[in-house]
């Protein structure tokens, strides 16, 4: 299956293309542009550069969150026209559980963390041994003391931080960060990601796709904040 992949749940974006275990594609930018700006030229270099038509595709998948909230509709409203174009389907893949995929072919607990603001966190633990891939917690939003209070029920195997909330978590709680080339969101993890699922779950119609945010938006929040004081 020749898949293609966009990432664009942080301040990193990406695009991959993936076939089985090859990747025969990876644009990837981390400079603080837009995604809006930068997303569609990565897709086209991504196929020129691999020969690759976008009629060849048989699937997308997309990051679907948690994290920016913009950076998710971005990436999700990118996969839709390309379904709707081509009448192709998408995997939805948790961006914590792409990030874990960083982590192949060692054996670790990788907790995957992007930073939520407000000393929370946007956290999963998942068992990596080798080429596999566990996952052992939901997706969650939880305060860093929190996160600490769980792993260490899970002392037993190293621990690994990864994402952009991975430095932080280190800092505050003393587990290794992963190194900076496997630390943030990449493409090539959620195509590998959607790979492992194909023979699970189906692909989703464009219209099926959705974001996952975890918590509201800092405006709805703070609506609701005011509407429970007045």
């Amino acid at each position: 299956m020749k898949l293609l992949a966009i990432e664009t749940s942080a301040v990193s974006a990406s695009v991959a293309i993936v076939e089985d275990d090859r990747v025969r594609s990876l644009c990837s930018v981390n400079a603080g542009l837009t995604h809006s700006r930068t997303l569609l030229p990565m897709i086209d270099a991504a196929l020129k550069n691999s020969e690759t038509a976008l009629r060849e595709i048989d699937c997308f998948a997309c990051a679907v969150g948690p994290g920016s909230f913009t950076g998710i509709r971005i990436g999700i409203a990118a996969i839709k026209g390309l379904c709707d174009g081509t009448g192709k389907k998408a995997f939805p893949v948790s961006t914590l559980e792409g990030l874990a995929y960083n982590l192949l072919g060692q054996d670790v607990l990788a907790c995957a963390v992007m930073d939520a603001r407000c000393k929370q966190v946007y956290c999963a633990l998942f068992d990596v041994r080798g080429n596999d891939v566990t996952r052992l917690t939901d997706d969650a939003a939880l305060k860093i003391d929190d996160l600490g209070a769980l792993l260490q029920t899970y002392e037993r195997k190293k621990i690994v931080f990864v994402g952009d909330g991975a430095a932080l978590c280190e800092d505050a709680l003393g587990y290794s960060a992963a190194l900076p080339l496997t630390r943030f969101q990449n493409a090539a993890s959620v195509a590998f990601a959607a790979l492992k699922h194909a023979n699970e779950t189906p692909p989703l119609d464009a219209h099926a796709l959705l974001p996952v945010y975890l918590r509201l938006p800092q405006a709805e929040r703070e609506l609701k904040a005011r509407k429970s004081q007045g």
